[in-house]
């Protein structure tokens, strides 16, 4: 029992900086423009943004390697979102 106190205890965030706050923030809208994109095009633009501020999320923590990901992401969003565009919205 004491081994799952102090699990708890180790595991339980006592205050979220502002950083990681961000993170969540932006992975968390992420997620939901992930679930929401064959509703519309504009989702995928949502997408698009959340990647790109999941980006900045992994540079300014130090883990680049997320950065550098989610920033090829964003590009092969945004070319997504190009697309869907051209086929949803015709120009007259």
């Amino acid at each position: 029992m004491q081994a799952l106190a102090r699990w708890a205890q180790r595991f339980t965030p006592r205050s979220m900086d502002s950083l990681s706050l961000f993170g969540l923030a932006a992975v968390s809208f992420t997620l939901v423009c992930y679930a929401k994109e064959s509703g519309a095009h504009w989702w995928t633009l949502g997408f698009v943004l959340g990647c790109l501020a999941g980006s900045a999320y992994g540079f300014l923590q130090g883990a680049w390697p997320f950065g550098v990901v989610e920033l090829v992401w964003a590009v092969v969003s945004f070319r997504r979102w190009l697309e869907l565009r051209r086929i949803r919205e015709p120009i007259a």
